[in-house]
């Protein structure tokens, strides 16, 4: 379902599957971050900076575990991400036409 980005949110979701939120600013590392999803309003403490456009993990990712945003796999998490921390090339790995990582089921 997609949401209606609502007044004084930071960051955005399309899907209820997403680990990610795109953020709408930029963010300071501590600064508290909002988004809405279909149960409404909720608030997550950033632990990094992170730049306008780039994505915001709003659930814990396993290493080795898919990465959802807008509804789609992105990537795999090359290492553990904490709720907070910046997702970007640092911790995941694109598997797209990777002959060798694509067709390996994730977390």
């Amino acid at each position: 379902m997609i949401q209606e980005i609502a007044k004084g949110v930071d960051a955005l979701i399309m899907d209820k599957r997403d680990h990610v939120a795109t953020l709408l600013r930029d963010i300071t590392s501590g600064e508290t971050v909002r988004y809405r999803d279909d149960q409404g309003i909720h608030e997550i403490t950033a632990i990094d900076a992170i730049p306008f456009g780039h994505k915001l993990a709003i659930d814990a990712i396993d290493a080795g575990q898919d990465v959802r945003k807008y509804g789609e796999i992105i990537g795999r998490s090359s290492s553990a991400i904490m709720v907070g921390q910046h997702v970007h090339v640092h911790n995941i790995e694109g598997i797209r036409g990777r002959g060798d990582k694509a067709g390996k089921a994730g977390a």
